[in-house]
């Protein structure tokens, strides 16, 4: 009998528990996933704002400038704000040739005038881009704004809408191009013709964009037409002086293909 129990206690103890001596356990119920929705974009700057801006902030590929009021002191003033295929890296060669391209068509309908009004002014287009990491966000806009140079590394001031100001006799010759001196000199540094100047530009020598025709043929092909205009902006035909600044093969890879004819005024 002995043997019998134990038996039976061995096969009792290897058999399943009875339910009064299960233990509960309790699984955790498992809880969907919840889904964010993405960040949103930064979003791009407004249109036809204003800002206060200097020379080396222009040069940049970005700016984190706040608007200023337009009705106040400004220097820059962006005219358009366009967008590009999100997919597209914004520090890439896509990006920057659809701004390069935009930004000089929309600004020569902005500030109007003609060819030779917006090569003969101080009025320049930049374009500023999301940084990489609001792309990263997905900002993928580009803004062109409007600025003039005081010289050659000084911005001016805009002085009231600058619309259509190309378009203008009295606004055209606030903007013009002038210099502080004979363009041949060492001393000549470009000036808006509103600040204080002793030469102004004439007219324009235009080449054909292609090769770089060389210095001699650059040169020579202003020396008369040049010479006229000096002549036709003299008070005396008879006495007058003239100047003629062909493209250096540098500013022809530029972009500048063209000379500039200039006489005392």
């Amino acid at each position: 009998m002995g043997a019998a129990l134990l038996l039976a206690a061995c096969s009792s103890g290897g058999s399943s528990p009875t339910a009064d001596d299960t233990p509960v356990v309790h699984s955790p119920t498992p809880t969907p996933t919840e889904t964010l929705p993405p960040p949103k974009p930064p979003p791009p700057p407004p249109a036809n704002a204003c800002y206060r801006l200097g020379y080396a902030e222009v040069l940049a590929p970005t700016s984190d400038k706040k608007p200023s009021p337009c009705s106040g002191i400004h220097t820059a003033v962006a005219f358009y704000v366009g967008s590009y295929d999100k997919k597209l890296p914004v520090d890439g060669k896509a990006v920057h040739a659809l701004e390069s391209t935009v930004c000089p068509r929309r600004f020569a309908s902005y500030v109007g005038g003609t060819v030779d009004d917006r090569r003969l002014s101080m009025l320049r287009v930049v374009w500023f881009t999301p940084t990489v990491e609001q792309a990263a966000k997905g900002a993928h806009w580009f803004e062109c704004v409007a600025i003039a140079l005081q010289g050659d590394q000084h911005l001016a001031l805009l002085r009231g809408p600058v619309r259509g100001v190309l378009a203008r006799s009295e606004t055209r010759d606030h903007y013009a191009l002038c210099g502080t001196a004979d363009p041949s000199s060492s001393t000549f540094e470009q000036r808006i013709c509103a600040a204080p100047h002793s030469w102004r530009a004439l007219r324009t020598i235009v080449f054909k964009p292609g090769r770089y025709p060389g210095e001699d043929q650059v040169r020579s092909a202003g020396q008369q037409p040049c010479n006229d205009a000096g002549r036709a902006a003299a008070s005396d035909p008879l006495n007058y002086r003239w100047s003629y600044a062909w493209p250096t093969l540098r500013q022809w890879r530029a972009g500048q293909t063209y000379g500039v004819c200039w006489a005392p005024g």
